[in-house]
């Protein structure tokens, strides 16, 4: 197995302070409220919560992709809306929930896009080099060649994995990248992901609706609703029906499984 870098040793973080979204300029209908958030390095952040609760507006405001009304993130200790769009797109992979590609490409020619931010479009040999590392890390060299319209939804996604794994950045915001899959490629998908944070030292943000996923890979897990963080932290302190069930609105059944909290959606 090829590993896309050598691991390092990182001191930098994401941090989130007093971030407020609004759907108007004057601030009504608010989408997120005074958040406060620290990524912990190198580990799953899972943002879950219900629908509405503002997840992927918090990604897309980390990711700069939103300006806030107010409020600052700091990408690596710096004002995340002073840093330019290139720069910031070496540092974030984005994938979002939606990545509908309406021309008709290929495998390879997908992953090729990962390498923008480093090459404007004209491939370096070092780029080639990333694009190849990425297919064989995501088993697909024997696919590069096929057309995205060609393949499994399960190896469109792990394809989308492999273009962010060439744009070779230590952060990576997933949003919702289990939709559409059936079980076997969700638990692969997951399985991916963490050997993105294992093996290549990656910090991932993850937004999820699953909470079983979330308990079963996770590292840490922030919990949402109405645009504010109502809890967070380990699996083991947010999955609990004292923390979820006011999330949700919904009344939890939880038990345990080697060590993990699973939730059951059904009663006992």
């Amino acid at each position: 197995m090829l590993i896309i870098s050598l691991k390092v040793q990182r001191t930098n973080m994401i941090e989130v302070k007093g971030i407020n979204q609004s759907y108007r300029k004057d601030g009504s209908n608010p989408i997120l409220k005074n958040i406060d958030l620290q990524i912990k390095d190198r580990t799953i952040t899972a943002l879950v919560g219900a629908n509405g609760a503002g997840k992927s507006t918090l990604l897309g405001v980390m990711a700069n992709n939103l300006k806030p009304l107010s409020g600052v993130v700091y990408l690596d200790g710096e004002d995340v809306t002073k840093i330019k769009p290139k720069e910031i797109a070496k540092k974030i992979a984005f994938l979002r929930q939606t990545h509908q590609i309406a021309i008709k490409i290929t495998v390879n020619d997908l992953v090729e896009y990962g390498r923008f931010p480093h090459s404007g479009g004209r491939l370096s040999a070092q780029c080639k080099e990333a694009v190849t590392r990425a297919l064989e890390y995501m088993d697909l060299v024997d696919l590069r060649d096929r057309f995205l319209s060609e393949i499994s939804g399960g190896q469109r996604q792990r394809a989308f994995i492999a273009m962010i794994l060439a744009q070779d950045t230590p952060y990576i915001f997933l949003d919702e990248p289990l939709n559409n899959l059936d079980i076997r490629f969700s638990v692969d998908m997951m399985q991916i992901i963490r050997r993105l944070v294992d093996e290549l030292n990656k910090t991932v943000i993850v937004v999820l609706h699953d909470i079983n996923f979330a308990a079963a890979y996770a590292g840490h897990v922030v919990a949402m609703k109405d645009g504010q963080i109502h809890r967070q932290g380990s699996t083991t302190e947010i999955i609990t029906p004292q923390v979820l069930n006011p999330v949700f609105d919904h009344e939890f059944n939880i038990t345990e499984q080697d060590g993990k909290p699973v939730v059951l959606c059904f009663d006992e």
